[in-house]
């Protein structure tokens, strides 16, 4: 993989140059490692190879050398899906300028190990229902999980997984399945599983991700005691009119799950 560059690392570049400083150490992989990059006046050497400086480097933009510029790491299809930087080092990512994962007060990976904890992964066959960056299946591997089933419906968030030094590489026990898991838990065996990790976007965006049908398809494809973490955020209830959460734990008992509301989300545990 190459460099990725953000607009801090890009900064810090340029001063050290402007100060003819022979070289620095910085992160060229967004704080995963350091590494030292020799610096000139108009270009910069990292690994026996020269790199221009940006004309234009934009906060809130990760850029990738695509091996004569550097360009941002986005991609528009359908919508547009980038990779953006946090002041944490581990980016989280947007889909048409909506933030898919929390970073205001913590970083996203430090979050996801937090709510993996919740399903006490080790040893355990672990559903990973709405895959994204791969942060909830990087904890599982970390904390032992036999194996990890993910899924994630968008080609364009499998790539920038491929371009995120953050995200886990496929096998060594992680599974990652192109799909929407709202038409493919379907097929998935009864009792199959011991945890579920449950991510979906907001109910506005995959309202099918919070239905009664495929809460009934979890609490099939789990097995007793197995436990459930659901992502919910907090949403504004003044704003909104909707109790997310308690709908979500409603439906979930009535799939035959023991449920409370527990931070962001809601942790079930299957009777």
């Amino acid at each position: 993989m190459g460099p990725l560059l953000t607009r801090k690392v890009h900064e810090t570049l340029r001063a050290a140059a402007r100060a003819q400083a022979p070289a620095i150490e910085c992160s060229l992989d967004l704080d995963r490692t350091t590494t030292t990059v020799e610096v000139g006046a108009t270009e910069w050497v990292w690994q026996g190879q020269r790199f221009p400086y940006l004309e234009t480097c934009k906060d809130r933009t990760i850029y990738r050398w695509a091996g004569e510029t550097f360009e941002p790491v986005a991609r528009f299809t359908t919508s547009l899906i980038k990779l953006v930087p946090t002041e944490w080092g581990p980016p989280t990512f947007e889909i048409d300028g909506i933030k898919m994962l929390p970073t205001a007060q913590v970083s996203p990976y430090a979050d996801a190990e937090r709510k993996v904890a919740l399903i006490e992964p080790r040893g355990k066959v672990i559903l990973d229902t709405c895959g994204g960056l791969g942060y909830f299946a990087a904890w599982c591997l970390q904390g032992r999980a036999r194996q990890v089933l993910s899924y994630e419906k968008n080609p364009d968030v499998i790539w920038l997984r491929g371009l995120n030094p953050w995200s886990p590489e496929t096998g060594s026990g992680l599974t990652l399945t192109q799909g929407d898991i709202a038409e493919q838990i379907a097929s998935l065996p009864g009792e199959s599983v011991e945890a579920v990790l449950h991510d979906p976007p907001r109910f506005g965006i995959a309202g099918e991700l919070y239905s009664q049908a495929f809460y009934d398809h979890l609490a099939r494809v789990i097995r007793r005691q197995g436990k459930l973490f659901h992502y919910t955020g907090s949403p504004n209830k003044l704003t909104s009119g909707r109790d997310v959460p308690n709908e979500v734990a409603k439906r979930l008992r009535k799939a035959g799950f023991v449920a409370k509301l527990i931070g962001d989300g809601v942790l079930a545990v299957k009777n």
